[in-house]
């Protein structure tokens, strides 16, 4: 699930890939691993080099498979569109006009949260024409496991060359408005009729009006849809009202870009998103953003999309910090008994903390479990060490553990852990710490807390029955108590601090 709203929103059809997650997986009997397959509509220009694209892969379960193999059927478009691979595949083969086989010679992980494969090129050929539409049939294979196969559409269009404007550096302070220009240009030779910007702008940047041909999410801008045409060598320009949010943290840095596409390129990704539940927001309710007067438009296809972009550079002015506050459990049990320790952090505000442009940790926390006790299930964020905080890494069941956030934690929210611990031998009061705002030899984390003071809490285990401690909570290192409960219902940390790190740590099966 995307947190907050897909704030890592979209950037264009090339990272399109990044959004299929685990939505794109459809439900699968937990007792047969079967594989799963996605693929894009793509719209390509008649004349060009065409664009790479790849199938989403992915599988019920972690597995590791051999044999894999993709088979990409066009030939609905046989004479027009030609596939071939686009480096790294070796072992493609074409049978047939209108079909492509690529097999990977070595063992392949697969997730259930989806990623792009046998990356290939998708080009027209001197015989295609504005207006050529067929399939594209891909059928994924691997030894051991039954194949799947999934449909995308490949329409050739009239290439035309979007581009966008200059960078754009501004200064506010949180809670006040300020604008941005947003410039359509034309670097081709083909007028271009209409087109959409999509907005990839950080939490921060808010919407401060909502035009009707422009649509919204939780208060950010997410696409503009124009109708206006460009000709050749004309640019376009009009003004965005943006606000920064009241939370910003500053000083610092907010990045926001927009990304040209063509009509017919939003509609294939408006299906992909639709496709795998997810939505571009709703339109606004105001006045129309306008660039020029309203002309018609046609069926169309970017030739160059490396120049489509715009970027957005606001300097937070001022001073907003936040306070990062541990959170520590108390948990009762007997000898062989497992109990849940829920444990993390919570931001206290005022500041908002927002990584993920470069998707890296907010904080870094170092969990140390009492001593009679042992860890039998870490989240998968959490890694064992030898020592405490970023020691050298240990083996399962350590009592030492470091653990990496999410890029994003707003306001009056809180990130938690559960930690599944056997009581091996009842001690009273046994007691671990949760530390945060670990230094980390890695990009991100928070060092410039409010009240340091509250980044240790303590772990408390107890016998049932009311010996030792008391009914749970947390419990901060100072002894005052913070008002924060940890949910055992809260969810683990997964994939958001970097899939990465997810996909390193998931337990796989091999298939033969």
């Amino acid at each position: 699930m995307l947190r907050n709203s897909t704030r890592r929103w979209l950037a264009g059809l090339g990272v399109a890939g990044a959004l299929v997650a685990a939505s794109a997986t459809p439900a699968f009997a937990e007792e047969a691993i079967e594989l799963g397959v996605y693929v894009n509509d793509t719209t390509i220009a008649a004349g060009s080099d065409g664009k790479v694209e790849s199938p989403i892969l992915f599988s019920s379960e972690p597995v590791t498979v051999f044999g894999l193999t993709a088979r990409f059927d066009y030939r609905d478009l046989g004479g027009k569109v030609k596939l071939t691979s686009e480096g790294g595949f070796d072992d493609c083969t074409a049978p047939e006009e209108g079909v492509l086989v690529c097999t990977d010679p070595f063992e392949h992980d697969l997730y259930d949260w989806g990623s792009g494969y046998f990356r290939v090129v998708i080009a027209p050929t001197a015989e295609a024409k504005d207006g050529d539409v067929g399939n594209l049939k891909v059928t994924i294979s691997a030894d051991g496991l039954a194949s799947t196969s999934a449909t995308g559409q490949i329409r050739v269009g009239e290439g035309v060359d979007l581009a966008g404007g200059d960078e754009v550096k501004v200064s506010a302070a949180p809670g006040s408005r300020f604008t941005a220009p947003i410039k359509l240009g034309n670097a081709g030779q083909t007028t271009a009729k209409g087109a959409v910007a999509v907005f990839d702008n950080d939490y921060a940047i808010r919407a401060d009006k909502r035009h009707s041909n422009c649509t919204y999410e939780d208060g950010q801008l997410r696409t503009c849809r124009f109708s206006e045409e460009v000709a050749p060598g004309q640019s376009l320009s009009g003004t965005l009202a943006y606000r920064l949010g009241e939370d910003t943290y500053a000083p610092g840095r907010d990045y926001g870009y927009y990304n040209w596409m063509t009509v017919a390129e939003f509609e294939d990704f408006t299906k992909y998103l639709t496709d795998n539940g997810y939505s571009v927001g709703e339109p606004g309710d105001g006045e129309p953003l306008t660039l020029s007067s309203p002309s018609a438009r046609s069926f169309q296809a970017d030739i160059d999309p490396e120049n489509n972009w715009s970027s957005l550079e606001v300097t937070a002015t001022g001073t907003n910090g936040t306070d990062l506050a541990a959170i520590g459990d108390k948990v009762k049990g007997k000898a062989g008994d497992k109990v849940i320790a829920t444990v993390g952090f919570h931001n206290n505000g005022p500041a908002t903390l927002d990584y993920s442009r470069g998707f890296s940790s907010v904080t870094y926390m170092a969990v140390a479990v009492p001593e009679g006790t042992t860890v039998v299930d870490a989240p998968d964020n959490c890694l064992p060490t030898k020592g405490e905080e970023q020691g050298e890494p240990g083996e399962p069941g350590a009592r030492n553990y470091f653990c990496y956030a999410p890029p994003f934690l707003k306001a009056g929210d809180e990130e938690t852990f559960e930690f599944a611990l056997r009581i091996d031998k009842v001690i009273a009061n046994a007691t671990g710490t949760v530390k945060i705002n670990i230094p980390c030899q890695c990009d991100g984390g928070f060092y410039a807390d409010l009240k340091p003071a509250n980044d240790t809490a303590k772990i408390l285990v107890n016998a049932s029955g009311g010996e030792g401690g008391g009914d749970g909570g947390t419990l901060p290192i100072t002894g005052a108590s913070t008002g924060l409960i940890a949910s055992l219902g809260a969810l683990l940390l997964a994939a958001g601090v970097g899939g990465y790190l997810v996909a390193k740590r998931r337990r796989t099966r091999f298939v033969a």
